[in-house]
């Protein structure tokens, strides 16, 4: 019984910060890319309006911060939309980017009163990533290539790849991908060390992420193109855009002005060159 009055009196409070007309609370997933760019969304706001700005980022996996979401804990986050189509809406994958990006657009408002604003400009896939000296000593290009291989694999994926529609079982099926045991189930930010150290040997990456350039890792091509579109895109409480316009002018303003490249290096920067977040995006944001 105390446990669950302390549990409420929290969600009260989450849920009375929440509502400051003067505040909006920022969240983001439990890995690099998100966590740096729940840090641009705050300060983008910080430096455009008058709002105060409350962190709440490394919260978890994708449906936590949907779910967060949807309570009003948080007011907004980026998520991408191959995610939110497949893991959320739980729709057919998608292969046209402006599709996929077009239907969470129309389906988010009813249900989960949240718009999605636009797109930052980058499209962060999934890649399947091998070790850079397997994929030189084997010769090897694209996923299909690596299928004769992967008998002798151990295989590492988080769990929402495991899980999910356009994850592994899909995966699987589309390239005929037989492991020799079931995959291994570990945190994502956790895979990508574990190949470099050989604890796996296979894993499921962002093509994005600063880490692949770091240990060396190589990314399959995708050539039977399975992967949906993942553009990132910061998504908004309805209530919030209503009460205040000037947040969604400042997310609006980010539209287009961060390329893949650009979100590689932001996260080399942090995971490469262990730089504080805030410095890494206040700097960007200076030169943009």
């Amino acid at each position: 019984m105390i446990r669950s009055t302390i549990v409420l009196i929290f969600a009260a409070v989450i849920a009375t910060s929440c509502a400051k007309p003067d505040r909006i609370v920022i969240g983001s997933k439990n890995f690099t890319e998100q966590v740096i760019l729940g840090e641009l969304l705050a300060q983008q706001i910080e430096r455009t309006t008058n709002l105060t700005v409350d962190r709440r980022l490394n919260l978890g996996g994708t449906f936590i911060c949907h779910q967060a979401l949807v309570a009003g804990q948080i007011d907004a986050y980026v998520e991408y939309t191959g995610t939110a189509l497949t893991a959320i809406l739980k729709k057919p994958v998608l292969t046209d980017a402006k599709l996929a990006y077009e239907t969470v657009r129309r389906e988010y408002p009813k249900p989960f009163k949240a718009e999605w604003t636009e797109p930052l400009g980058f499209n962060n896939t999934f890649v399947i990533l091998i070790r850079g000296e397997d994929a030189e000593k084997l010769q090897l290009k694209t996923i299909s290539d690596a299928v004769p291989h992967a008998s002798k694999w151990t295989a590492g994926f988080g769990y929402e790849f495991i899980e999910r529609e356009d994850g592994f079982p899909g995966l699987s099926k589309l390239y005929g991908l037989q492991l020799p045991a079931p995959p291994r189930v570990m945190d994502l930010g956790l895979t990508y060390k574990a190949l470099a150290d050989k604890q796996v040997d296979v894993i499921a990456g962002n093509s994005t992420d600063g880490l692949i350039d770091t240990l060396k890792l190589f990314a399959l091509e995708d050539d039977r193109h399975y992967f949906p579109p993942y553009d990132a895109v910061p998504i908004l409480r309805e209530e919030v855009a209503r009460r205040h316009p000037e947040v969604r002018k400042a997310f609006a303003a980010l539209a287009g002005r961060i390329t893949e490249s650009d979100m590689r290096r932001l996260n080399y920067q942090v995971d490469g060159e262990h730089r504080d977040v805030a410095t890494v995006v206040r700097e960007f944001l200076s030169r943009l």
